[in-house]
């Protein structure tokens, strides 16, 4: 690699980390060989990572074909392996757009749902990775912002994990014959909260409804919870906000024991029935459950509860398949 080449590209790296990680922090870096297929990790402090000697051998060993990564969060100065259990704390939350990148980054720069990015990698050819730096996350709410994310904006939902790793900007992706730098850019400088990610459940709702699910015609002679439930599924399908819905059909059930339970229940069935369909994995739909009702139903019960009605539409799928 040209000496001009190699300097270029530690800067870029070295600046990066450099926004990414406080002073002390240890972090996780990751070279995956291509030819022949290895990888290698270490966890360093930062200030050793941002070493000229130990940047100058990240830079040799990508030179020779090894891909370069780094772990999104700081790692346990003790640690020596990039597990769940070994993240110090939470940093960012970061989505992986590997498909129709160019769109899905259009909607996401000009959505009310979420802050302005710390970062936008651009990893190959309309690929890329969105950072935002957070503060007073925990593992779990990460992990459930990280799922919406993925659901809200057409995200990779296998790049959810709290020790992903991602890569880091300066190096070639060697993946591709001619290898691609890895570019990134900073639209932002602030440090955000929960407060600031709006990622609530009808955010997802209007994502998935408009890959135009409809729901079936069904015979006149129906009860009138059959008649609940086509509806339901019908106005979930075009867009229609669930929160709107669950007021509307209580209003409507009046006649029923508990019409707020009722409405309830039959929106997050019809919802997570809809979800299953489109394949969203069956652990995100109990995220977006607990998400939708989590200031409505205790504490408590809305995790069971979700899981419960995740498992219900589950069901109903595969009688209906079966049928």
């Amino acid at each position: 690699m040209p000496q001009h080449r190699t300097q270029n590209t530690t800067t870029i790296a070295a600046d990066f980390l450099t926004r990414c990680f406080a002073p002390g922090e240890s972090i996780a870096l990751l070279l995956r060989r291509e030819n022949p297929a290895g990888i290698l990790q270490r966890i360093v402090p930062l200030e050793g990572a941002l070493a000229p000697r130990y940047l100058g051998w990240l830079a040799h060993e990508n030179s020779i074909g090894a891909n370069v990564y780094v772990a999104a969060n700081p790692v346990r100065s003790d640690s020596r392996k990039r597990t769940k259990e070994s993240i110090a704390g939470v940093r960012h939350l970061y989505l992986d757009l590997d498909t129709d990148g160019e769109a899905r980054l259009a909607s996401l720069r000009t959505s009310d749902a979420v802050p302005t990015p710390n970062a936008i990698v651009s990893t190959s050819l309309g690929k890329y990775q969105v950072l935002w730096r957070v503060d007073g996350f925990t593992l779990e709410q990460q992990e459930s912002a990280l799922k919406l994310l993925a659901v809200t904006f057409g995200g990779d939902p296998a790049c959810t994990d709290c020790n992903r790793v991602l890569r880091l900007p300066g190096f070639l992706n060697c993946k591709y014959d001619p290898a691609y730098p890895v570019t990134v850019e900073y639209p932002g400088e602030s440090t955000w909260n929960c407060d600031d990610f709006r990622l609530d459940i009808l955010a997802a709702d209007a994502v998935l409804s408009s890959r135009a699910i409809t729901a079936r015609n069904r015979p006149s002679n129906r009860t009138n919870s059959e008649h609940d439930w086509a509806w339901v599924l019908h106005e979930l399908a075009h867009g229609k906000d669930a929160a709107k819905l669950t007021r509307k059909l209580a209003s409507r059930r009046s006649d029923k024991p508990n019409p707020l339970y009722y409405a309830q229940r039959t929106v997050d069935v019809a919802s997570a029935r809809l979800w299953l369909i489109e394949g969203v994995p069956i652990d995100d739909v109990i995220t977006m459950l607990q998400v939708r009702r989590r200031f409505e139903i205790p504490v408590a019960l809305c995790s069971a509860r979700a899981r419960e009605i995740a498992l219900t539409a589950q069901r109903m799928i595969a009688r209906r398949k079966v049928a």
